[in-house]
C-alpha cells in the first residue's frame, strides 16, 4: 500500500485493528507473515505478506471476505487513505521456507529483483548455491517468485539488528569462498533491482 502521507496514523491504526482479526479468523485459510512500514525506499508505504493455503485457499478466503459486512467497512476506510495499492501472488523458493511470523525488531530488507524472462530457474539455481554463503552470518526470512501480477520478480527478506550490522554482514558474505561467483551470475540475469529498509 502506497499512502497518504497525512493519513499515515489513520492507516496504521485501520490495519492495526483489522489485519489480526482477519489472520485469526479460523474460517479464513491465511496467515499474516509480517507488516512493515518502508523507511528507506518508496516512503509512505506498507508491505503485508499474506500466506495462503493454496490457491483454494485464497479463493475461499476472499469469496469469505467480500461477504462479510466488518471487512467491506475496513475496506471502505481503506481506500481514501490510499494513493495506490498493488499486490502478487508468489510462491516460496523450495530451498528457502518462510520464517514464521515473529517481532524480532531490528530492521528487514527486502530485496526485489526483476529478472529478465526466461531466466528464474538460472537465477534460481546460483542463488541456491549462494545463499549458504550468506547464511553463514545471518538468516534468511523468506523468498518468493511471482506467479501473478508482474511477471519475472524475485523478492528476499532479511532481518538485521540495524543498518551498521547489515554492513558487517553482507562484507563478510564477500570473503566466503562461493559468494563472488553467485553476484557475478546471478547480476547478469537481472534487468532491475531495488532494495526497501522496513
Amino acid at each position: 500500500h502506497k499512502v497518504k502521507p497525512e493519513c499515515m496514523e489513520d492507516y496504521i491504526k485501520l490495519v492495526s485493528e483489522h489485519y489480526p482479526r482477519i489472520a485469526n479468523d479460523p474460517d479464513n485459510f491465511v496467515h499474516l507473515c509480517g507488516s512493515w512500514q518502508t523507511e528507506i525506499g518508496q516512503l509512505d508505504s506498507f508491505v503485508h505478506i499474506w500466506e495462503y493455503q493454496g490457491y483454494k485457499g485464497y479463493h475461499e478466503t476472499h469469496n469469505r471476505l467480500r461477504n462479510d459486512p466488518q471487512y467491506q467497512k475496513f475496506v471502505k476506510q481503506l481506500r481514501p487513505l490510499l494513493r495506490s495499492r498493488y499486490n502478487q501472488i508468489c510462491l516460496e523458493f523450495a530451498f528457502w521456507q518462510t520464517s514464521p511470523p515473529a517481532v524480532n525488531g531490528g530492521i528487514y530488507e527486502l530485496r526485489s529483483y526483476e529478472l529478465k524472462p526466461g531466466n528464474l530457474l538460472e537465477w534460481e539455481t546460483h542463488w541456491h548455491r549462494g545463499l549458504e554463503c550468506r547464511r553463514q552470518f545471518c538468516e534468511p526470512v523468506g523468498a518468493w517468485f511471482a506467479q501473478l501480477g508482474a511477471l519475472n520478480y524475485v523478492h528476499h527478506m532479511w532481518q538485521y539488528p540495524d543498518l551498521e550490522k547489515r554492513k558487517i554482514t553482507r562484507e563478510q558474505a564477500w570473503q566466503v569462498d562461493g559468494w563472488a561467483e553467485t553476484v557475478y551470475k546471478t547480476v547478469r540475469l537481472i534487468k532491475y533491482m531495488e532494495t526497501d529498509v522496513l
